[in-house]
């Protein structure tokens, strides 16, 4: 039902005209939407705003999935809750796993989800993404390919003003502490320091112990962090309590999904640019 009313917000209706595509976020589905055009119908199987790490399907769930003609994830363990549904053998033969052979971070021994935090990446994704359509839809295979080369050179302008941005904020101050571990590929990319995590973990689910937060906090003391940075779902309390006791003040990002159409993140780009506008703005 949840993937069946973010379909309704776009406008769209299950088993009708045209050939369907899943997603398994919004931030895939924007940046497959923007290759594939109106040849297919795409639609998020996790809906706006739900954090990715938590989300749950439903039965209505699995019959789009079952209904999509090619299912496309994020990978890399963003999709752990799905793994069941995933499997079933009539979706696993349509899966495409866009993390796959990219160069990925790791921590400990998982691998760090958060690939879309790097322009780079997703460039990496839009190739991919134009060749599997030309497959699907021979007959748009230039389509796939000029709107393919259209995002890329988009995203590469989008790692330009990226850089531009972060060079306002001097290299002692580019300093990260966030709810979870989900900005290493954006820190990696562009000179940040991930300092530590209120959730010491690649996923939201985890617990903090009180060893951990006390060590975090002294930790922000000592280097004078001046923000700790959390997702718009993350427990704001206990962010609140590090906050209180470090001297640091609380930034919410959207990052990890996209906030809807009334949002300040409503696609990709306006996730990153409010992302970095707000990390420059709490750390210059």
């Amino acid at each position: 039902m949840r993937a069946l009313a973010f379909l309704l917000a776009l406008g769209l209706v299950f088993g009708g005209q045209g050939r369907i595509l899943v997603a398994t976020t919004p931030i895939v589905a924007d940046v497959l939407s923007r290759i594939c055009g109106e040849r297919f119908q795409v639609i998020s199987l996790i809906p706006y705003g739900v954090d990715p790490h938590a989300f749950e399907p439903t039965p209505g769930d699995i019959r789009l999935l079952l209904a999509a003609e090619a299912i496309f994830a994020n990978g890399a363990g963003l999709e752990e809750s799905l793994a069941p549904i995933l499997a079933i053998p009539e979706v696993a033969g349509k899966l495409i796993d866009l993390s796959e052979g990219l160069p990925l971070h790791w921590i400990e021994d998982e691998p760090d989800p958060h690939v879309w935090l790097d322009p780079l990446l997703v460039a990496a994704w839009a190739e991919r993404i134009a060749g599997i359509l030309s497959q699907l839809d021979p007959d748009g295979a230039d389509f796939y390919a000029t709107k393919g080369q259209k995002l890329r050179d988009e995203l590469f302008a989008l790692d330009r003003w990226i850089q531009a941005e972060v060079e306002k904020i001097p290299p002692e101050r580019r300093l990260l502490v966030t709810d979870h571990y989900f900005l290493g590929y954006f820190a990696a990319r562009y000179g940040f320091t991930e300092v530590g995590a209120i959730i010491p973990s690649e996923t939201t689910l985890s617990e903090p112990s009180a060893k951990e937060l006390a060590a975090l906090v002294e930790k922000i003391k000592h280097l004078k962090i001046p923000a700790i940075f959390v997702g718009p779902s993350f427990n704001i309390n206990l962010a609140q309590s590090v906050a209180r006791e470090s001297g640091a003040k609380v930034v919410v990002l959207y990052a990890g999904n996209l906030s809807g159409p009334e949002g300040p993140a409503p696609d990709y780009f306006s996730l990153m640019q409010e992302l970095v506008r707000s990390i420059v703005e709490a750390l210059q």
